[in-house]
C-alpha cells in the first residue's frame, strides 16, 4: 500500500473524531454564551428590583429615624420589576405559559429590609370559602433576633440601632448600641467588635434558616406537580452573605433550568443604593488565563464568569484592564 493510501486511511478513522469533538466544542460553546445570558438577565433583574424597592414608597414613615438605612420598602413594585426584566431577558416577555414554566425554577425570592426581611414563596392559607389556597405571596416580616444564655434578647438592624431586652432588670432598651450599653448589663452591648460579628451572622443565619425552610416547603410542591428537579439552598459565598446586610436589597436565585447537558444555577444580590459590580469573567487570551470586567467589551471566549475579582485571581486568573483605564 502506498503511503497515499496509508493518509487516506488515517484521515478516515481520525475524521468521526474530529467531528464529535468539533460537536462537543460548539455545543460547550452554546452553552457557556446561554449562560452568561442568563446570568446577565438574573443581575439585571434584581438590579432592577433593588432600584425600585424603595422608589414610590412613603418614606417620611420613616424619617425620624436617623439612619439613612431605614427606608420604606415597595415590595410589590421590586417583585413586578424583578419578573418584568427576567422575562425580558429569558425571552419570554410575550409568553404568559413560558413565564409560568420560568417563574417555577425561582423557588424564593428575599427581600432584605433594615429590621427584618421578607421571603416570596409559595404559601398555603385557607381561603373565605374554605378552601385550601396556594400560591405564590409574601410571607410576614421576619426580624434579625438573637437571644443570649443569660435571658437577654436582641433585635438588630442593618445597622448600630438595636432594641435589647435586659433580663436583670427586666427592661426594654431602644437606640444605638453605643447610646444604651451603659443602660444595661447586656454584655453583648459591651463590646463593639463582637456586637458587630453578632450582629452580622445572626442576620445571614436568619435568611438562611428561613430560606432553607421555604426551600423544602417548595420541594414538597412542586413534586406534586411533577417536577422533579431538588431545590437547595444556593452555594453563595461568606464575602456575598455578608454583603446581603450592608444595606436593604433584593436576592434571588435560579436553580434547574435544563441547559444542554447541564443545569443552571445560579443567583443575585442588589442593594437599593450599592452599585453592584459588574461580572468578572475569565477567559483565554493566547496562552494566558485573563479576567476582566463584564462591562470591558473584549471579545475573548469566557470559559468562567466570577463574583469578584478576588475569586478569578483564586483561579489563576491574571488581570486584563479595560481598555484606557486601569482594572
Amino acid at each position: 500500500m502506498k503511503w497515499i493510501e496509508w493518509a487516506i486511511v488515517g484521515a478516515l478513522l481520525f475524521l468521526p473524531f474530529a467531528i464529535v469533538n468539533r460537536n462537543e466544542t460548539d455545543t460547550l460553546r452554546r452553552t457557556m454564551l446561554t449562560e452568561l445570558r442568563y446570568d446577565a438577565a438574573l443581575d439585571a433583574a434584581v438590579d432592577d428590583a433593588a432600584r425600585l424597592l424603595v422608589v414610590n414608597a412613603s418614606q417620611q414613615q420613616e424619617a425620624q429615624y436617623a439612619s439613612a438605612k431605614h427606608v420604606a420598602l415597595n415590595k410589590e413594585e421590586a417583585l413586578a420589576a424583578f419578573y418584568r426584566t427576567l422575562d425580558a431577558g429569558f425571552g419570554t416577555a410575550d409568553d404568559s405559559v413560558s413565564q409560568d414554566v420560568l417563574h417555577r425554577y425561582i423557588p424564593a425570592i428575599v427581600i432584605v429590609g433594615y429590621d427584618g426581611f421578607y421571603v416570596y414563596s409559595e404559601q398555603e392559607w385557607t381561603g373565605t370559602d374554605g378552601k385550601t389556597v396556594m400560591k405564590p405571596a409574601w410571607g410576614t416580616k421576619k426580624p434579625y433576633a438573637y437571644a443570649d444564655s443569660a435571658g437577654n434578647s436582641l433585635s438588630f438592624t442593618l445597622d448600630q440601632q438595636v432594641l435589647a431586652y435586659d433580663a436583670a432588670s427586666r427592661g426594654w432598651h431602644e437606640g444605638l448600641r453605643q447610646d444604651i450599653r451603659q443602660q444595661t448589663t447586656i454584655p453583648l452591648l459591651q463590646d463593639a467588635a463582637l456586637f458587630e460579628q453578632v450582629r452580622r451572622s445572626t442576620i445571614v443565619r436568619a435568611i438562611q434558616d428561613e430560606l432553607a425552610y421555604r426551600i423544602n416547603r417548595y420541594n414538597e410542591t412542586v413534586s406534586r406537580n411533577g417536577l422533579s428537579y431538588t431545590f437547595t439552598l444556593p452555594l453563595i459565598s461568606d464575602e456575598d452573605w455578608h454583603n446581603t446586610v450592608d444595606d436593604v436589597g433584593v436576592l434571588a436565585f435560579v436553580q434547574g433550568i435544563p441547559m444542554g447537558a447541564k443545569v443552571y444555577n445560579n443567583y443575585a444580590l442588589g442593594g437599593s443604593r450599592i452599585v453592584k459590580r459588574p461580572t468578572i469573567i475569565g477567559a483565554g487570551k493566547g496562552s494566558m488565563k485573563v479576567y476582566f470586567r463584564s462591562s470591558c467589551g473584549y471579545t475573548y471566549q469566557a470559559e468562567e464568569t466570577f463574583a469578584s475579582e478576588q475569586a478569578a485571581a483564586r483561579k489563576g486568573y491574571m488581570p486584563l484592564p479595560c481598555p484606557g483605564s486601569a482594572i
